[in-house]
């Protein structure tokens, strides 16, 4: 019975995360946390063991999505051809960023904690964008002189300045276009 309540708690935890990930990604205002745990058809109470407060659940949202990010480099190169993969993998990371605008408040107050570290967080995706240009690199449909950090930075103008999701993906075409070697 033990490893059951177990499995259950994680999955409503995983749960959890999952539906506060999307509410957060969904609204560009305040997000109840009443109605995230309906959405993950468990009660307030639930919601609260598992993340005493809202800057918890958003600090657990944010670690999860970074780690899932961050892993998704090497499973895109996997499965796709590198600049299939890097397009891929740049619109997962605009998904990450869309997701917190909702929990944008909540982040700055954790971030100004040192719960989180900005610097941390760049590591990880700048190392995610290096495993995606080396393989790149390797196969000669990338340049060989790209500065992940550079991508990154470019990426994240975009992400941030973009008046709409279709001028967004114009301009990721236009970086990948720019990050391409011309055959």
């Amino acid at each position: 019975m033990a490893e059951s309540t177990r499995s259950d708690a994680r999955r409503n935890r995983d749960t959890l995360l999952a539906m506060a990930a999307e509410a957060f990604t969904r609204n560009d205002g305040p997000v109840s946390l009443e109605g995230i745990a309906r959405a993950a058809g468990v009660g307030i109470g639930t919601l609260y063991r598992h993340f005493p407060s809202r800057e918890a659940l958003v600090e657990a949202v944010y670690r999860a999505e970074l780690a899932e990010v961050s892993a998704a480099a090497q499973a895109m190169i996997d499965e796709h051809p590198p600049v299939e993969a890097l397009r891929h993998w740049m619109n997962r990371y605009a998904e990450f960023v869309a997701a917190k605008k909702g929990m944008a408040e909540s982040l700055r107050m954790i971030l100004a904690t040192g719960t989180i570290e900005p610097s941390d967080s760049r590591v990880s995706i700048v190392t995610a964008m290096e495993t995606l240009l080396r393989a790149g690199a390797a196969d000669g449909s990338l340049r060989h002189d790209l500065e992940a950090d550079d991508v990154v930075t470019s990426l994240l103008g975009i992400l941030l300045t973009s008046s709409s999701t279709l001028q967004a993906q114009r301009l990721i075409d236009l970086l990948i276009d720019g990050v391409t070697t011309r055959r």
